[in-house]
């Protein structure tokens, strides 16, 4: 007679579990009143970036961005237009630039500016602010102190990170030395992508399937 397999029961912790073990978090971290340095480092180790010259930083990071399927823009009326082409009327937008972004949107759009985390699927799209952009890679740099709702740069599947042009730095080494201590900082170089299936790239898995900088 065939025995049937052992099977694992898989049970998620209880609130008493995970109070247990922030707990125990907490202590092995309350004798640690400062962080630990960053280690020292020197520009010198870009040595592979090529040389910006006169070129305008802008112009550089929107190339980089479109080596890296991401979407450069630099007008609100075309960012409009490109979310009206695919449908995606339906979004989250950071208080702060909702004043300067409403007056391009029409009343086929659903703009909150309130994001509830319980409704995460009803947002096609979310606008939020960066902390700037690196033009060598076409980074966008996302960081607490800017972005109003994490969930709302990750979540829907277009982001759109406005980001100030006199903030897009030349290379990593000059946008780190610019964040200064952030204690959160999110790098984001086009959608999101993974290979881990049979090493075929899909973009859209573990965030943003269309990433869009509008550069004001």
């Amino acid at each position: 007679m065939d025995e049937k397999p052992a099977q694992a029961i898989l049970t998620m912790p209880s609130s008493a579990d995970r109070e247990a073990i922030f707990s125990r978090v907490r202590g092995a971290l309350a004798p640690l009143h400062e962080r630990a340095p960053m280690p020292d480092y020197t520009t010198e180790l870009a040595v592979l970036r090529q040389m910006m010259g006169n070129r305008d930083a802008f112009t550089i990071f929107s190339e980089r961005l479109v080596r890296v399927n991401g979407i450069a823009l630099t007008e609100i009326a075309a960012l409009v237009a490109r979310l009206r082409e695919g449908k995606w009327l339906q979004g989250y937008c950071d208080p702060v630039l909702w004043p300067m972004l409403a007056p391009h949107f029409g009343a086929d759009f659903t703009v909150e500016t309130t994001y509830d985390r319980k409704r995460v699927d009803d947002y096609a799209f979310g606008i939020t602010r960066a902390a700037g952009a690196i033009a060598e890679t076409g980074t966008i740099i996302l960081s607490d102190a800017t972005t109003s709702r994490r969930l709302g740069a990750l979540t829907p599947w277009v982001h759109v990170a406005v980001v100030e042009r006199a903030k897009i730095y030349s290379d990593l080494p000059q946008a780190v030395a610019a964040l200064g201590s952030d204690s959160n900082v999110i790098w984001v170089t086009g959608p999101s992508k993974t290979a881990d299936v049979e090493g075929i790239l899909i973009e859209g898995v573990h965030g943003p399937g269309v990433q869009i900088a509008l550069v004001v």
